[in-house]
Order: structure tokens, then C-alpha cells, then sequence
């Protein structure tokens, strides 16, 4: 997929040769309008530049993340890439940390440590450095701030979660600390100049906290052998006490990267020819249609050779059919007669609703894109019910992550919903039932059990279509479900089998060769394997 707009990343490398308090001329560090000596930066300037880079371009809607997450399929590989799973070198969260680093010394120097950048520092360190971790397994971590290290060592990937988890735990302190002191900023808008995501500053803890609760459960396969790390107590203490923890509280609260022509245009070219290029998939249709999800109709237009040559209406969920995963790009490309302006209209799968997410440039006619959202925390709160962590009622939370999705995309029961072709062109409307959807046998809760689990972790598949980054991928990983198209010639691997993990960065391996082979040697028995799993999911 060619993006109009670019994500810069640092590497490892420039991060430690060029050291932190002694910046080259020109950079975002070195400012020339300091008092002084130069040394305060205004920590909104480095907020700006983590807030602004936190999303990568392969995260991005209908990003390599969105294949790799099945909710879209390519079949035009020109402008849409392949679908193969066939990975190599990880890219890499440094910049963040570096950044993160920066603004936590920065906000030191404005005179305490209760102070709102301070928090964040705690927050973007925890996140750059599970955002790696995840990808790759144990990573340098707690000597990769220190600049006269140039060979830092690799830090267990469980000592990984155990120091970002105290860095969320602090982060929270300091953002209820300073509440207690200044509760009048609660509601405000905390840097409407440096954060993009213009949240408040209770907004700010709630993600904070949320975010922590992601990391929980990412930990379930962890949980039972690892007692040290305490995972269900910390869960279960962040949903016992509000007061100190506060988390999400509605979809208002969503951690949204928001789109607009003049500063920040949707990042994907929106000519009509290159839709033709990407269907909806398999994974995805599969699981909204045989639940009658009025989201169906928000996602996709009803194949062409279903509603065209066969005739059925666009209200019959049987008329939204999924390109899989597992098929060789060259017979999707076929089936779907990309090049053709009137073949293309037989084509035999759902394309994107162009409609929705294409018709314009800045991306008004699409939801902002969610990083971190109420929906996913819904149902990671009913999964750890369900798990047994703590008491509760799953299927409320369950229910309330569904609705909420649902609010996402501003459905509402009896709305009439036009649904149009893969032009943009209105076809006809159909009328949003979502009774019908939430009584199907497939979606009503059905206890804390296998089968209740199985449905927590579709629904929350569901709601995160393109958006979220790569976070239904890990849960695949960790879980299983939803069931991933796997084993056809589409993936493109030897096996024909999803890869597990990326292999870790190239600067990684060149320049911290020695710290590095140790490291896939105890991890992966010397071998920098995308097939084996991390400590995290085996």
C-alpha cells in the first residue's frame, strides 16, 4: 500500500550513538528560544513528537497491521502489497523511548516530579518498549537509556512486563497526585499544542490505566506460572477501586488519532482504482454474517455477483461474501476482475464500503482511527471475569463492549443505513436490526465458559476492525480466536503457516551482535525464528 504520509523512525543505533542531552544542530532537542543554557525544552514540544510518531505507518487503516489482522484482503499487489505472512526484520519503537526519556528529564526540571509530562514519560517508556517486546521477545531495556553503554544487554521479555508495569503503576500516582493537588484541571484539556490525541488530564490517567489492564490480559498464558508478577491481582486491584484507578468510561474517552485535510490527511490514497485492489476477508465476513452484525454493512458492500448477477437484496447478509487469507493473490485478483470497469462489477467478493472510508481525503467520512479504546476494555474486563479473576458479571461487560462498538459506528436500532457499491454509489438502504443481531445464538452470552470466552474474544475481534495496530493479532496468538485463515498457498510461508514473530531489528543485530546472539540462542536456540513463540505466548 503506497501512504501519503510517512512515519520517521530512529534506530536503536542513533538512539544511543547520539546522545540525549547533546543533540545535532537542528534537532527538536536542541532549542534555540531556551533561556539560559539551551537545557529546558518545553516538554510539549517533545509530547508533540511522541504523540505525532506514537502511531506507525504499517499500523495505520489499512495497513500492513489491518492484513496481518485479517480484516482486509489484497489482490493487487501494485498498490495493496501482499498478503503473505513471510516477515523479516522488525521495525522498532526507539525513537519513543528516547523521547519519552527526554520529556522525563525535561519535566523534572520544572521544579517537581508532580507534573503531568512527568506521568507520561512513565507511560510512553512502558508503551515503546511492550510495543517492541511483543514483536521480537526480550529486548534491551533497562541499560538503553544509558549512553556510555553502547552494547546494552537484553532484558528478559518477563522482566520487560515486570518494569513497564511498575512504569504504569508510577504513572498513575503522579497523574492522581497531581489531581489531588489541582483538582480543577481534571476536566481540561491537558496540552492542546503537544498532544494530538487532545486529551484532559483525567483522560490522560484513564488511558494510562486501560492501557494497563491491555497489558494484563496480554499476560493470560502467564498468569498462572509466573505468580510473581501478581497479573490477576493487579487486575482485579485496577477494577476494584476506581477512585485510584479510574479507567474508560464511555467511547468519548477512546484514545483517538483523528484525521484532517490541512495537518494530517487519511493515510491512504483514495482514487477509485486502487479500492478495486482490496476485499474484505473471509475471517471477518464469516463471523458478521453468520451473526446477522449490522456491521456488516459499515465494513463492506455486497458482492457483485451477489447482488448484480444473482440478485439477492443488500440487506441479505448472505449477499457480503470474504476473499480468504489463505488464497493465492493471483486467483483473488482474477476472481474479483480488478482492471476491468464493468467485469469488475461481477466480481465475486465485498470490497471496502469505499463509500465510508475512501470518499475523501481527510477522512471525514471515517471514524478517527482508535489506538487505545473503551470497547476493547469492556471485553478484556468480561474476559477476566470469565478467567475467574475477579467476581463480576462477564456478560454485562461483554454486552457493554458490543454497544459500545456498535456506537462507534453510530448505529442505532430501526436507522435506515445506505449501503452502496464499490464506487460509492448508493445502491439501496436496509434498516439496522440490532435485537435480531444481539438475540443471534452466535452473540448472545453464553456463561463463563469455553464458549463465553470463545465469544468475548470474537466480539472483540469485531470491534477493532482496522484500528488498534496489531492487538488482534497478539490476541490470536495468545488465544487462538478468532480462527485465522492458515495453511493455503496466501500466506506465503514455507509452511504455509502465520509467523508467530518478527526477527529482530537489522541495526539490532549489527551493532549489539554479541548481546543479540545470547539472546536468540536462551530464547529461540540460536536461531532469530518467526515461527517460535515469545516467552509471552508459549
Amino acid at each position: 500500500m503506497k501512504f501519503i504520509n510517512k512515519i520517521y523512525t530512529l534506530s536503536l543505533l542513533a538512539f544511543l550513538a547520539t546522545a540525549i542531552t547533546s543533540c545535532q544542530k537542528g534537532d527538536l532537542l536542541n532549542n534555540p528560544n531556551a533561556a539560559g543554557d539551551g537545557t529546558l525544552v518545553p516538554p510539549s514540544l517533545l509530547l508533540n513528537r511522541i504523540t505525532s510518531n506514537l502511531i506507525k505507518a504499517e499500523e495505520q487503516p489499512f495497513a500492513q497491521a489491518h492484513r496481518t489482522n485479517q480484516y482486509y484482503v489484497s489482490n493487487y499487489s501494485y498498490y495493496w502489497g501482499s498478503n503473505f505472512y513471510n516477515w523479516s526484520n522488525s521495525d522498532q519503537q526507539y525513537e519513543t523511548f528516547r523521547y519519552a526519556v527526554k520529556l522525563e528529564e525535561q519535566a523534572a526540571k520544572l521544579g517537581n516530579t508532580t507534573n503531568a509530562y512527568f506521568a507520561l514519560s512513565k507511560f510512553f517508556k512502558a508503551y515503546s518498549a511492550i510495543w517492541l517486546s511483543q514483536r521480537v521477545g526480550d529486548i534491551p531495556m533497562s541499560e538503553a537509556v544509558n549512553t556510555t553503554i553502547l552494547t546494552p544487554k537484553f532484558d528478559s521479555q518477563k522482566e520487560v512486563y515486570r518494569s513497564s508495569l511498575a512504569l504504569l503503576e508510577d504513572a498513575n500516582t503522579v497523574m492522581a497526585n497531581l489531581l489531588a493537588i489541582t483538582p480543577a484541571n481534571k476536566n481540561l484539556v491537558f496540552d492542546a499544542q503537544g498532544d494530538v490525541f487532545g486529551l484532559t488530564y483525567i483522560q490522560w490517567q484513564k488511558v494510562i490505566n486501560t492501557y494497563k489492564l491491555r497489558v494484563l490480559i496480554s499476560l493470560s498464558k502467564r498468569a498462572d506460572d509466573n505468580a510473581d508478577l501478581n497479573v490477576k491481582a493487579q487486575f482485579a486491584a485496577i477494577i476494584g477501586n476506581a477512585a485510584k484507578y479510574p479507567v474508560m468510561e464511555a467511547i468519548n474517552d477512546n484514545m483517538l488519532y483523528k484525521y484532517n485535510a490541512s495537518f494530517n490527511p487519511y493515510p491512504v490514497f483514495t482514487s477509485k482504482s486502487y479500492s478495486y485492489g482490496v476485499n474484505i476477508s473471509k475471517t471477518l465476513l464469516d463471523i458478521t454474517t453468520s451473526s446477522e452484525d449490522p456491521r456488516t454493512f459499515v465494513f463492506a458492500t455486497p458482492a457483485p455477483a451477489q447482488y448484480k448477477t444473482a440478485g439477492k437484496n443488500v440487506g441479505d447478509f448472505s449477499a457480503y461474501v470474504g476473499a480468504s487469507t489463505n488464497t493465492d493473490q493471483a486467483v483473488l485478483f482474477a476472481g474479483t476482475d480488478v482492471l476491468g470497469s464493468t467485469s469488475a462489477d461481477k466480481g465475486a467478493y465485498s470490497y471496502i464500503n469505499f463509500k465510508r472510508y475512501f470518499s475523501s481525503q481527510d477522512g471525514s467520512t471515517a471514524e478517527p482511527y482508535i489506538l487505545l479504546g473503551y470497547p476493547e476494555m469492556c471485553f478484556n474486563i468480561a474476559e477476566a471475569i470469565n478467567r475467574g479473576w475477579l467476581g463480576g458479571d462477564a456478560k454485562s461487560w461483554y454486552d457493554k463492549g458490543i454497544n459500545a462498538s456498535l456506537g462507534v459506528y453510530g448505529l442505532t436500532n430501526g436507522q435506515v443505513f445506505p449501503v452502496s457499491d464499490r464506487l460509492g454509489a448508493t445502491i439501496a438502504t436496509t434498516v439496522i436490526d440490532i435485537p435480531r443481531f444481539l438475540a443471534n445464538q452466535n452473540v448472545a452470552y453464553k456463561g463463563n465458559s469455553a464458549d463465553g470466552l470463545k465469544q468475548i474474544l470474537t466480539q472483540k475481534y469485531v470491534s477493532m476492525f482496522c484500528n488498534s495496530g496489531y492487538e488482534p493479532f497478539y490476541n490470536w496468538l495468545r488465544t487462538g480466536y478468532p480462527a485465522f485463515a492458515e495453511g493455503g498457498v496466501g500466506i506465503g510461508t514455507p509452511n504455509n503457516k502465520l509467523s508467530r514473530r518478527w526477527m529482530y531489528p537489522q541495526n539490532e543485530i549489527t551493532y549489539n551482535s554479541a548481546n543479540y546472539q545470547a539472546s536468540i540462542q536462551s530464547q529461540y536456540g540460536g536461531n532469530d525464528d518467526i515461527t517460535k513463540d515469545t516467552w509471552l505466548n508459549k
